[in-house]
């Protein structure tokens, strides 16, 4: 695949400089730290936030989407093949040196996730889950600018929730001014259901179309909107849901303390947990997927 050169304004060096945490009643109470002192866009502990989200309200355009899965979802050409072991693995070369929780490589934050949903007894695909929920991050790896991978995400192609953060900087994004896109509905119907939803460009969107044909749509969810903190901590964007989405949305809030809080300095051994996931990652998923 044709590496795609970074934003030439981008002042983002490391693979995310956004801060990655939820607050919410219905989360649990962190071993390790408390709620308060995570997600403060108010007064992020870092500068970079601020300026990640400018870039990223600015981009992310329904046209900047459409291109962006035509050009890594529908795309059959120039693919890289790898194993799910050979991208977790890839993606471990990169240290989030702007994570406000702690600095780990990659690998450490999807055991950490996936070995706390084990330790409570979910369902294997569940744990499955965790382990490669952030796997799309590859796209920084693939020359893909970070504020086209990571941060929160949201629908394209209506309006812009005000309760999205930073909603301030949509005022840059050309959709804003543009009728088609900047109603309630935009191009969509009442009740259509989020599988019909255009959601903005990043690893989220990217893994889920990698797996969609192998896990459980509860997995699904958890994979495709586990950033999509508007719907699911801020309960926005009610109308365009369907029940599907409503059965489902439980099951995406579930997931998000294992994503956010887990984060500790304890590290999981990995080559003493090796064998389980190879095993548990043959069960469901394909030797190689088309990255």
């Amino acid at each position: 695949m044709k590496p795609h050169n970074s934003d030439e304004n981008s002042p983002l060096e490391n693979i995310e400089h956004w801060e990655d945490f939820v607050e919410t009643a219905t989360y649990p109470e962190p071993e390790h730290k408390l709620k308060e002192d995570y997600r403060n866009y108010d007064d992020p502990a870092r500068d970079t936030v601020r300026e990640f989200y400018r870039l990223n309200h600015k981009y992310q355009t329904f046209e900047f989407v459409k291109a962006k899965k035509a050009e890594f979802v529908f795309n059959t050409s120039g693919k890289r093949e790898m194993s799910i072991l050979d991208a977790v693995m890839y993606l471990n070369t990169l240290v989030d040196d702007s994570d406000p929780d702690i600095d780990l490589p990659q690998l450490q934050h999807l055991l950490q996730a996936s070995e706390a949903i084990r330790e409570r007894g979910y369902e294997d695909w569940f744990v499955l889950t965790g382990l490669i929920h952030d796997l799309g991050k590859v796209l920084c790896l693939f020359g893909e600018p970070q504020w086209a991978v990571v941060g929160d995400t949201f629908p394209v192609g209506c309006k812009f929730s005000e309760r999205i953060v930073y909603p301030e900087f949509f005022e840059a994004n050309p959709d804003s001014n543009n009728p088609l896109f900047n109603t309630r509905l935009g191009i969509y119907e009442e009740g259509c259901g989020l599988r019909n939803i255009e959601m903005s460009w990043g690893h989220d969107e990217y893994m889920y179309h990698l797996v969609k044909d192998y896990l459980p749509d509860e997995a699904l969810y958890m994979i495709r909107y586990h950033s999509f903190y508007a719907w699911h901590r801020e309960g926005e964007y009610e109308y365009l849901l369907d029940d599907h989405d409503r059965k489902m949305l439980p099951w995406v809030k579930k997931f998000n303390p294992f994503d956010l809080y887990t984060k500790s300095p304890k590290t999981p051994v990995w080559e003493e947990l090796k064998p389980y996931y190879l095993d548990l990652i043959n069960k469901y998923l394909p030797a190689k997927l088309d990255w």
